[in-house]
């Protein structure tokens, strides 16, 4: 049985284009312990607008 209350172990995030600023993707990050360094630095990943891997960010709506 799942916990109640208190902060939730995975959280949603965004991940914006740091070109273009577009919210291309959205993915679930383990935020229990803290969130790691690697994750704040950013993804290569595509961007459909600039048909091209950029870098983006994680975003919180």
């Amino acid at each position: 049985m799942a916990k109640k209350g208190g902060t939730p172990a995975r959280e949603y995030v965004w991940l914006q284009c740091s070109e273009t600023g577009d919210l291309n993707y959205r993915t679930e990050i383990r935020t229990k312990g803290g969130i790691d360094e690697k994750l704040k630095e950013g993804f290569n990943k595509y961007c459909p607008r600039l048909r091209r891997h950029t870098l983006h960010k994680m975003k919180r709506k």
